[in-house]
């Protein structure tokens, strides 16, 4: 009896199917893991390029289209670039889920261009002179993400993909 408990204690047949099937859900979670988290880069970097094309877009509209503290003449071409890549908006969407211009604002702020009361704020030439305030438009956007492993039931409610830029108006 003595001699079966020992054969049967070194005895390692099936050890690696063992260490295998401990190890297994290990991997498949750092693999997971690994694809969703480069997804999120991905699409991450999607947003930041689109808002930055939709920023260059407005910076080279004219300085009528442009108020200060107004709204864009045309900003649902702006948004339609940010979106789709296209001002008229027939373009696919840069991200699949991506549906909605809802989630893109376009804002205008000025900056004083006279030197401010005291002189001591700096005066803008160049395309600039003899205006009274320099245009600076910001677009941004915050896209509900969704994730890669949510078609097996995995939800990331309340994440979303932020990006901001902002551009001078040209006037061009």
């Amino acid at each position: 009896m003595m001699r079966t408990a020992a054969l049967f204690w070194n005895d390692r047949r099936g050890s690696a199917a063992a260490e295998m099937a401990l190890v297994t859900p290990l991997l498949v979670t750092l693999m997971f893991g690994s694809f969703e988290l480069g997804k999120y880069f991905l699409d991450q970097h999607m947003v930041v390029k689109a808002v930055r094309d939709g920023a260059r877009f407005a910076a080279r509209q004219s300085f009528s289209s442009m108020p200060c503290a107004g709204t864009a003449t045309n900003e649902t071409q702006i948004k339609n670039l940010v979106r789709t890549g296209t001002v008229d908006g027939t373009g696919t969407p840069r991200l699949f889920y991506w549906t909605s211009n809802a989630t893109i604002t376009v804002t205008i702020d000025c900056d004083d261009n006279t030197g401010g009361p005291d002189g001591d704020l700096p005066i803008y030439n160049g395309v600039y002179n003899q205006r009274s305030t320099v245009p600076q438009v910001t677009v941004s956007a915050s896209v509900p993400y969704t994730p890669l492993v949510g078609a097996i039931g995995f939800e990331a409610t309340g994440l979303s993909i932020n990006a901001a830029n902002q551009a001078a108006v040209f006037g061009l």
